[in-house]
């Protein structure tokens, strides 16, 4: 099994049972493309107590059931910062949750941990921004059904790729005021301790 990391970096926030990670994907979480599903945050707490990544304690309460509270052990906080230095690989779909889970689980360990995961995010839009300048619209063979307007299908293409160009564009932009702003805080941190 594959380790939950997010959930994880959930538990290096504070300690938590399983009830608690499960309100937590329901509220902020869902922006995070979790579902708030409770197996797979079993099933991980599970494969987390097996690699000795967390301790569980039981605590009674008057209000409802007991809960096992989950606590990051030294194993546990070394695994997540090994996953925090491994390189984010920004997938083909620019608003993939995939960089933003990285850099909110990554990134929270610190600006140095997250500055290089925005950087390989911009140089990979970049990149895939620049392959789409390179590449025109392609032309259309098209022979649609007699209920689509051949001319309104055009439009409607242009349309949505627009909105895609456009996303990605507010993507790019974001990314660079990011990075400047990791950029100029990881310099006043430097200057302080030095």
């Amino acid at each position: 099994m594959k380790p939950d990391f997010p959930l994880l970096g959930l538990l290096a926030r504070r300690p938590a049972s399983g009830y608690d990670l499960g309100k937590w994907l329901q509220g902020d979480g869902r922006f995070l493309g979790r579902k708030s599903s409770m197996s797979p945050i079993y099933r991980a707490l599970a494969d987390f107590e097996a690699r000795g990544w967390v301790t569980v304690s039981r605590i009674e309460s008057d209000q409802g059931p007991a809960a096992n509270v989950h606590r990051l052990t030294p194993e546990g906080r070394e695994a997540l910062v090994v996953w925090a230095k491994t390189p984010h690989t920004p997938t083909a779909r620019p608003m993939d949750v995939d960089f933003m889970v990285k850099l909110n689980f990554a990134g929270q360990l610190g600006p140095e941990y997250a500055l290089p995961i925005v950087q390989t995010e911009l140089a990979f839009r970049r990149h895939q921004r620049e392959q789409e300048l390179s590449n025109p619209s392609p032309s259309h063979d098209i022979d649609p059904i007699p209920e689509i307007d051949a001319a309104w299908l055009e439009e409607i293409y242009h349309l949505t790729e627009d909105r895609g160009w456009q996303n990605t564009s507010l993507l790019i932009s974001w990314l660079e005021t990011t990075e400047r702003y990791l950029k100029r805080l990881i310099q006043r941190q430097q200057a302080t301790t030095a």
